[in-house]
């Protein structure tokens, strides 16, 4: 959801070159975004996902490595409720001249270039729509708000050949599903997975190719227990270029709330994204979507687990309803 913003860095200046600072599991998408030239790789300790350790070698190491690489300047892309100041504080030390971000409160002189935050306090905004908002402060525009993936050629042989083994029928329709996600709280019953996988199944013909990362194995296969045949698995097969060659092949996605939808929306694939009401800035952007949730007062928690132990906002949404979505959007699909 930044690469829009990046792109708007890039296309402000011709002889500009960006290099992305972002996390191992950050660098496997940023290899795929055209506009970014050079990536670092840096476990920072202000991480969630980051090992602990017992010293701060690393980070002097990161410091010393930002300071020779000699950049001009430093945008730090944050979610509203992430604070800019530890990346601002390492960008200060490795000596980057030039610091911007959105903070809540006065950085002083750990930024040259202060945003203030105005989320959530004045309404909250698209992920996308904040990062451009942002770089549009120094003076960068795109006309091109899309998000960008570019899909190697490599990456849809690959595909092929696993679309070939497990023997799916391309000239019928087929839809892949993504039933995973890092966050419990953004987890659709899979019972619920599997009916609409036999609805759509019984109503339209339709075959279910169903992605995720190893971990999630057995709850794919238990989905597919319910569904039987015209069900395919390639749970734990795909890296980032083959999901991404998956879904811009696909005729629609079906998924929870998580990565999957971005890929989807980057490579132009319609998606029905099941949205569980944890925060609302993450919908799909700019490609044919239906958002579904059910409405609940304790929307917008912010929490991985469900506060309330219910999960109204999605146990709550019937299997015909992502049903109906699917069918509008392959219609929609097929008109175009």
């Amino acid at each position: 959801m930044t690469t829009p913003a990046i792109r708007a860095l890039k296309c402000s200046s011709q002889e500009r070159r960006l290099t992305l600072l972002t996390s191992p599991a950050g660098a496997k998408v940023a290899e795929l975004v055209p506009e970014i030239d050079d990536i670092i790789v840096y476990q920072s300790p202000w991480m969630k996902a980051t090992a602990p350790r017992t010293d701060a070698q690393e980070d002097y190491a990161m410091i010393e490595q930002l300071r020779n690489a000699r950049f001009d300047a430093a945008v730090i892309f944050t979610v509203y409720s992430q604070n800019p100041l530890p990346a601002a504080l390492l960008c200060y030390l490795a000596e980057i001249p030039l610091r911007l971000a959105h903070c809540h409160e006065n950085p002083y002189q750990l930024l040259t270039d202060w945003i203030p935050d105005p989320e959530p306090a004045q309404g909250i905004r698209h992920e996308v729509q904040r990062q451009l908002d942002l770089v549009a402060t120094v003076g960068c525009w795109t006309n091109d708000q899309r998000l960008s993936i570019r899909v190697p050629a490599n990456a849809r042989v690959r595909l092929q050949t696993l679309l070939d083994h497990i023997e799916i029928d391309c000239d019928r329709t087929w839809i892949v599903m993504h039933p995973g996600s890092t966050a419990p709280s953004r987890r659709y019953p899979p019972e619920k997975f599997a009916e609409v996988a036999l609805l759509l199944k019984s109503e339209m013909g339709c075959q279910m190719v169903f992605t995720g990362i190893s971990e999630e194995q057995a709850l794919i296969e238990q989905i597919r227990a319910v569904t039987g045949g015209d069900s395919y698995s390639l749970c734990g097969r795909l890296q980032v270029a083959e999901l991404a060659a998956l879904i811009e092949a696909a005729p629609l996605l079906i998924s929870n709330n998580t990565g999957a939808v971005h890929v989807a929306a980057a490579v132009n694939t319609p998606v029905v994204d099941i949205y569980a009401l944890t925060n609302p800035q993450h919908t799909p952007w700019a490609v044919p979507h239906r958002v579904l949730s059910h409405d609940v007062s304790c929307k917008y928690c912010y929490k991985s687990v469900c506060p309330a132990g219910h999960h109204d906002c999605l146990r709550l949404i019937t299997p015909e309803e992502v049903v109906a979505a699917a069918k509008e959007l392959l219609a929609l699909r097929e008109v175009n």
